[in-house]
């Protein structure tokens, strides 16, 4: 599956199974020369498919205004070809499990379009700056990331685990707010609104020219609820910290008029911010402890994937991109990228729904843009997606918080960070004082 040499598979088995802190000088100067700033392969694939990176995508879409409709900017672009479940065999390589599964689960509505690669990764040079010292700096002690700040921890990374933490701290704005929606698909096709609000984030991670107050809290996060009726009111706040055991997660609960703690806001744990439908690990295809799985990086591969996805946001109309099972394909953008591959296992004396997975991290963004999980009996359980969006403005390319899943078991599905009918999509916010992100704030703020 993956197409790098079996050379640098056995070099990475190697250096896998031994506790590496960081990467040499040496090795860092690659960061400046063949590697992007963000430790991709700058130089483009064999047969053109995939072109060279040449500074990624910085031109304002025209009329962008902050928090605005983003506009498409390939939107003259048509399909290079598609694959249904009448070409699928042909073009399998190309395609992760869960993609095929997809097509062979709705063979009649779900297809793949497939369009020109555009490399659009782009982020602030203090951000590449920063990348830059973090390769010499950064080290992985006991699961917890230390030595890294306001870049990507490890651009060239020696561990699956560094992967994944690349992943969960990869480039996507310091502050910012968004209005969104989270529908429930079921099995037999209706569409339910499972959540609709505002949302305020915060990264103190890359809050620039601020390291010195950095404490290892990375993410910080408050939901406030507005939707369906009977959720109207409920809001959630979380700290996300490089040490999870010091994160911490609490909800405010209209009916009983006050803010509860959760006790084990990670894992498999259903989250309140999808009535319950997701796990808190499955938000942005994988978020918070990775310590329960041990990580294996299986190589890199050139894969089909969801990306510049402007096109997903353009139409007016939640309904526009939402079918009964997927979403609409006529609004989602597939290129040929190359992407890390990873797989989960289980360690001994873990529990997890999913004690196998294998994500794919998009190795110019970092970001997960697919996932797989299998179930305890071993069959495909889930595949999980999310869909980067082009932010000239920022610069960068990250999804917008649209992320989802398909049981393709059960049937059932779900679509989170749906802004067509929202007012706000994604604005760029000074940044706010730590107080906001607390339970008290929250509390003094409830309703009902």
């Amino acid at each position: 599956m993956p197409y790098i040499t079996r050379g640098a598979l056995l070099a990475i088995a190697l250096l896998s199974g031994t506790a590496q802190a960081a990467v040499t000088a040496e090795e860092a100067a690659r960061l400046r020369s063949s590697l992007t700033p963000f430790g991709a392969e700058k130089a483009g694939n064999a047969d053109g498919s995939i072109p060279a990176w040449t500074g990624g995508y910085t031109t304002p879409v025209p009329g962008f205004r902050n928090g605005g409709r983003r506009g498409d900017p390939f939107a003259s672009e048509k399909p290079l070809y598609s694959i249904t479940a009448d070409n699928l065999t042909q073009h399998a390589t190309k395609l992760s499990e869960g993609t095929q599964a997809l097509i062979r689960k709705y063979p009649k509505t779900f297809r793949v379009d497939v369009y020109k690669t555009h490399r659009t990764a782009a982020a602030p040079q203090w951000v590449y700056d920063n990348t830059f010292r973090n390769a010499t700096n950064a080290k992985m002690d006991d699961g917890v990331v230390k030595g890294a700040y306001g870049g990507i921890p490890f651009p060239i990374p020696k561990t699956g685990e560094e992967i994944m933490a690349n992943h969960e701290l990869h480039w996507r704005g310091e502050a910012w707010q968004n209005d969104f929606r989270g529908y429930l698909g079921t099995a037999s096709g209706q569409r339910v609104l499972a959540v609709e609000g505002m949302g305020e984030w915060q990264m103190p991670y890359y809050a620039q020219g601020q390291q010195d107050k950095f404490n290892g809290e990375h993410w910080l996060v408050r939901l406030v609820n507005s939707g369906p009726p009977v959720r109207a009111g409920e809001a959630i706040t979380g700290r996300q910290n490089l040490d999870p055991d010091k994160s911490g997660t609490w909800v405010y609960l209209t009916g009983q008029r006050r803010v509860r703690k959760l006790p084990n806001a990670c894992c498999d744990t259903p989250t309140p911010a999808t009535a319950g439908v997701a796990s808190f690990d499955e938000i942005d295809v994988f978020s918070g402890r990775s310590d329960r799985f041990d990580w294996k990086i299986v190589g890199k591969q050139e894969l089909l994937i969801p990306y510049n996805s402007n096109r997903l946001h353009t139409p007016a109309k939640d309904g526009d991109v939402l079918l009964a099972h997927h979403l609409n394909p006529d609004h989602v953008r597939w290129e040929l990228h190359r992407v890390w591959v990873v797989e989960a296992t289980i360690k001994a004396g873990q529990r997890h729904q999913a004690p196998k997975g294998r994500y794919y991290i998009d190795e110019d963004t970092w970001v997960a843009v697919l996932g797989d999980r299998w179930d305890a009996k071993g069959q495909l359980w889930k595949t999980i997606w999310a869909h980067p969006v082009v932010m000239p403005d920022l610069p960068a390319t990250t999804p917008q918080q649209q992320w989802g899943f398909n049981d393709l078991i059960s049937g059932a599905w779900y679509a989170s960070g749906v802004v067509n009918e929202r007012p706000v999509h994604y604005r760029t916010v000074p940044r706010r004082s730590d107080s906001f992100f607390t339970p008290e704030a929250m509390a003094g703020e409830g309703v009902r």
